[in-house]
């Protein structure tokens, strides 16, 4: 095999596959990147058996050919070299040799045909599905993925349409650690999978993955489904992520449905606010404090080993007075993602679960458990 390519798209294409690559793995496969040359493109391949990624690039093919090689050593070495176009040839043993003006590396691959079946896609059984909107979705939900191993359900987002009475699909995504759940919703328009009518769960590593694809730019991608795994595709690019095997639990039964002392506050404001008042928090005493009274609420943090800070804020609010406390980054996540100025809060009592959506806003709504006072 032999082929040419501009430095700039061969470290992009590896670049892109980092993420998922293993680092520690039994089957050191795993650890490399499927090359293969076929008249006029280059196509990189990527998997870890979870999560799987193929590109195709533009080429200057000289002889058609496949080897794997280290995915990261590649990326360093081509990372460093002179900015002119690279000549990658195999040799013999699976030996790969890269050329670029006067610099060449000899380094060892490994035979092709251990390397996984990554299967082939057709676009026709895809849907389309806007970027922007998946990546609203996913920067609104991803923060309150479960990062406990154990709980293997709870380790991606839950993603499912619901069909309203007007016949339009309203695509919503939910994450939930334990401690907070969150939920956001966007239209969709067109067909959409049986899968997505039952509602799956997307893996963790395959999600933010996604997101990076999203915040490429604007336009749409193709999204599917393929035996037990969803698919993600656009232009050349294709992410195959096999689905986490499990129940995801009833979020609609954690929704409080009677919390209506509701304070609305400013969110820049309140945000400042929240992250002067968590300096002085630790991790035995990472509470910080809200006392909500008629038009101001009293935000305050108290660490015995660091000292105390108070701050008051206006809000809009007049019902009875409320003392709850909450962690200060479960705050923080909920608010740096809500999308107006002014964001409502609602509330119960003191331990029960708190609301917090955008105002006058359906597409986010996320719930947060009060610390113990």
């Amino acid at each position: 095999m032999e082929f040419k390519i501009d430095k700039e798209q061969f470290l992009k294409s590896l670049q892109k596959i980092q993420g998922i690559i293993e680092k520690r793995t039994s089957m050191p496969i795993l650890s490399n990147v499927l090359l293969e040359a076929t008249e006029g493109r280059l196509l990189v391949t990527a998997t870890d058996l979870e999560v799987g990624m193929k590109s195709s690039y533009t080429a200057d093919v000289i002889t058609t050919g496949k080897i794997t090689v280290s995915a990261k050593k590649l990326y360093e070495i081509v990372k460093e070299l002179p900015n002119q176009p690279i000549q990658f040839s195999t040799k013999e043993n699976d030996w790969v040799e890269i050329k670029c003006g006067k610099v060449q590396f000899n380094i060892v691959g490994l035979s092709p045909d251990e390397f996984p079946y990554f299967p082939e896609v057709m676009d026709e059984s895809l849907f389309e599905v806007e970027i922007p909107l998946l990546r609203g979705m996913i920067e609104k939900t991803s923060y309150a993925i479960c990062s406990d191993e154990t709980k293997y359900n709870l380790n991606g987002i839950f993603i499912k349409v619901e069909q309203r009475e007007d016949e339009s699909n309203i695509l919503k995504m939910v994450a939930t650690d334990g401690h907070r759940l969150s939920i956001a919703s966007g239209k969709l328009k067109g067909f959409v999978g049986s899968e997505l009518l039952k509602g799956v769960i997307l893996p963790k590593k395959g999600v933010f993955e996604m997101k990076k694809i999203t915040e490429e730019e604007g336009g749409t991608l193709l999204f599917g489904f393929l035996d037990n795994s969803a698919v993600i595709k656009r232009g050349d690019f294709t992410m195959i992520m096999r689905l986490v095997d499990g129940e995801f639990p009833d979020y609609n039964r954690v929704i409080p449905m009677s919390n209506n002392q509701v304070v609305t506050v400013n969110k820049e404001d309140f945000s400042h606010s929240v992250r002067r008042m968590a300096i002085l928090s630790s991790e035995k005493f990472k509470g910080i404090m809200l006392e909500i009274v008629s038009g101001c609420i009293k935000i305050s943090s108290s660490n015995p080993d660091l000292g105390d800070a108070m701050e008051e804020i206006d809000v809009d609010y007049e019902g009875d007075a409320i003392s709850v406390r909450f962690n200060a980054r479960y705050l923080l996540d909920v608010l740096s993602v809500a999308e107006t100025d002014r964001v409502a809060m609602k509330f119960k009592d003191e331990l029960s679960p708190s609301i917090i959506v955008p105002e006058n806003s359906e597409s986010f709504l996320a719930v947060i458990m009060p610390m113990r006072l």
